[in-house]
């Protein structure tokens, strides 16, 4: 299943477009707990709280985006609002456990030396998804002419990439082997996520 074919049937669905917006809205969210979740109290920098501050913002976006689709829909995160609701919510936590386990095994890293780690990785494998998944949304919006749009966050993310590969190389000169491995783990995960999506149109 791929998401260039399912995403114009939940476009073209005021309900489904509606629960799909407010599905990336909770993944976002988690996203900018999480990062916040890693923060050291006193040696986190400026690019991680411009970070944290920008993926709330994110789900703030989407979800503002919502009333475009009709009013009075999904008003909270409750599964009925969601799509693929548990693969949704398992999605960024999976790989969160998946990464930190990868860390603990090839780096023996523990405490915050591991909160850390994983925030590096985990961040980047979402933001190569991220650089992939709402320029392919845009164009199916674009598509139909809908009113809905996520211009603004295509180019946030795009800044988030390149912030977070400078992280990773003052991280370690393996960065890249790292880096690929937390893609890898997330390309399974997503291609999961996307399969149930699929399902539930069905």
């Amino acid at each position: 299943m791929e998401l260039n074919t399912i995403l114009p049937n939940i476009i073209a669905d005021n309900q489904l477009h509606a629960r799909w917006l407010n599905t990336l809205s909770l993944m976002e969210n988690t996203g900018a707990r999480k990062i916040s979740a890693s923060e050291d109290p006193i040696t986190v920098t400026y690019i991680i709280l411009k970070h944290a501050a920008e993926e709330h913002r994110h789900a703030f976006y989407l979800k503002k985006q919502i009333e475009k689709t009709g009013n009075d829909l999904c008003p909270t995160y409750a599964a009925e609002y969601l799509l693929a609701p548990a693969y949704s919510k398992y999605y960024l936590n999976q790989l969160d456990v998946e990464v930190c386990r990868y860390l603990k095994k090839e780096l023996g890293l523990s405490g915050k030396e591991l909160r850390f780690a994983a925030y590096l990785l985990v961040t980047y494998a979402i933001e190569v998804r991220a650089d992939e998944l709402y320029p392919i949304y845009q164009d199916a919006l674009d598509a139909v002419g809908s009113k809905v749009n996520v211009k603004s966050i295509i180019l946030e993310e795009e800044g988030h990439l390149e912030e977070m590969i400078n992280q990773l190389q003052h991280f370690s000169t393996d960065w890249q082997l790292h880096a690929d491995k937390a893609v890898t783990i997330e390309t399974k995960l997503f291609g999961d996520w996307v399969n149930a999506l699929g399902n539930e149109l069905n």
